[in-house]
């Protein structure tokens, strides 16, 4: 490679990050965004003499699929040899190249599959064309950049670090969201309407609900994927833990008892599964990928805004839990301080049969961390899962299958492309200071910042200096932005910033 590698670069870094406002080095000068608060922005690797658009052509799930309806990213090297034949003889010079597994902490790394390739090309556009002459054919498939392969440890990257020192910094840091939980508001807009100082992306969301845990200021807003990676912080941001979480949450109601299935999201869709009983396909956690369960009770809170109308049944609870109403459809307004329970399917009946109009409901909510321990959840407790871990107790520890980032199955193409290749990236940790640490490195961006993959990802914050560490939400997603300076970061997204659930703040007192 003609740059330096992007490690060594970032070792570098760390050293300037960590220096006055007024040390001069080869590598950007912190900014100062308040007391306590700085911004470095890094640019990493270099763009390689190597580095070219290729055409690549998408396989069929099974040996004698067909190809012009194929799409599939890699396969099996049986499957790519069947495509590469009939590439070549349609007169085209494909190439077969392995797809190498990182190894993850619970995980051996291996090879995951093998791609089929067509053409060396110097810009988006000639590949189109390449493109067009391919499935012209009779095959499928897109373009790729391959700097952005997950594989070049030298490729150009531009990276944004807020480091919060909270020995001189005298705000808070925390999470927010717009006026409804299922709503959605860009960061900036956020920042504006609550005087922060400094903000990023936080949870994904999906069907306007939080996918993952969400608790705010103690109180359990979001469900929680059943033993995913999150981050729990106390004393506005001074404490922070990465670690694994669960969360059961039980309803009695008279002397039955039953186990809740979610909070604040559409009952029957299981967004990233993991759920706590009866989902289908899995109740393991898959990102991005969607279970259902057609017996579920979901609690809504005020903070979730107006809940979803459907067949089924549903309780309309007080602040203290007493019976309002008990409904045989659900859609009913969630009454101040209060929630309602919606129920579909064996569970409508449940509920229907053990809640009774001026009765009370008890809901419980227990959160355990990865050895088991209950959770307190205090007013000052915040803990968001996204995932997956990247750093825990100073090393490189990503769970990438129980985080749910290895797809099950023969089908690994989306393993491929979130996991193994490079993109936007946005990351929270801890250093040994117990300075938090924000990052984002901007990505699919050839020739100015490629993005990273997750393994990448991980071993970026080790050298940042993370000693604890977790992956957000990234892709589009990814934004940083101070007051002063509006976004700092480059969006992958053409239209710029989206609009996002929640999202972490840096606020300063007063």
């Amino acid at each position: 490679m003609n740059g330096k590698p992007l490690l060594t670069l970032v070792a570098a870094a760390t050293l300037v990050a960590s220096a006055p406002a007024t040390a001069r080095a080869s590598s950007p000068e912190p900014v100062v965004v308040a007391p306590g608060v700085t911004l470095t922005q890094l640019s990493l690797g270099a763009k390689d003499a190597d580095d070219f658009w290729t055409v690549h052509v998408y396989l069929p799930a099974t040996i004698d699929g067909p190809l012009a309806r194929a799409g599939t990213a890699l396969g099996s090297r049986e499957i790519a040899d069947r495509v590469t034949t009939a590439l070549r003889e349609k007169g085209f010079e494909p190439r077969v190249e392995e797809v190498a597994l990182p190894a993850f902490a619970d995980r051996p790394g291996g090879t995951l599959g093998w791609i089929v390739r067509v053409g060396r090309y110097a810009t988006a556009a000639e590949a189109a064309t390449g493109l067009a002459k391919v499935r012209a054919a009779g095959f499928a498939g897109g373009t790729r950049y391959t700097a952005q392969d997950g594989t070049d440890a030298g490729a150009p990257q531009k990276v944004h670090v807020l480091r919060v020192d909270f020995r001189e910094f005298r705000g808070t840091v925390g999470t927010d969201f717009g006026p409804t939980l299922n709503g959605m508001e860009t960061l900036t807009s956020l920042m504006s309407s609550t005087g922060a100082v400094a903000g990023i992306n936080a949870q994904w969301f999906l069907n306007g609900s939080p996918t993952g845990l969400y608790v705010k200021d103690g109180k359990v807003i979001g469900s929680a994927t059943q033993g995913r990676g999150g981050i729990k912080i106390t004393h506005g941001g001074r404490r922070v833990d990465v670690d694994s979480y669960t969360a059961h949450l039980t309803l009695r109601a008279g002397g039955e008892t039953v186990e809740l299935d979610a909070v604040n999201r559409i009952p029957g869709e299981v967004w990233n599964c993991g759920g706590v009983g009866g989902d289908q396909p899995t109740e393991k956690a898959q990102h991005d990928f969607k279970c259902t369960d057609d017996s579920e009770l979901v609690r809504f809170t005020p903070e979730w805004g107006t809940p979803p109308s459907g067949a089924g049944a549903e309780a309309v609870l007080d602040a203290r839990g007493k019976v309002l109403a008990l409904n045989s459809t659900r859609g009913a307004a969630v009454p101040p301080g209060g929630s309602t329970i919606q129920a579909i399917g064996d569970s409508a009946s449940w509920l229907l049969a053990n809640a009774r109009p001026g009765h009370r409901l008890t809901v419980t909510e227990r959160v355990e961390d990865g050895r088991g321990r209950r959770v307190p959840l205090t007013q000052d407790t915040t803990i968001l899962q996204v995932g997956p871990t990247l750093v825990r107790d100073g090393q490189v520890s990503v769970n990438a299958d129980a985080d749910g980032i290895l797809r099950d199955g023969t089908d690994q193409t989306f393993t491929y492309n979130w996991t193994v290749r490079a993109n936007p990236r946005s990351m929270i940790g801890v250093d040994r200071e117990g300075r938090l640490i924000l990052a984002v490195v901007d990505g699919r961006q050839d020739g100015y910042s490629e993005g990273l993959g997750i393994a990448q990802t991980a071993e970026l914050m080790r050298r940042l200096g993370a000693v604890q560490a977790l992956n957000l939400d990234g892709g589009g997603s990814s934004v940083m932005a101070t007051a002063q300076g509006g976004i700092v970061n480059r969006p992958s997204d053409a239209t710029g910033q989206r609009s996002l659930g929640n999202v972490f703040l840096v606020r300063a007192e007063g």
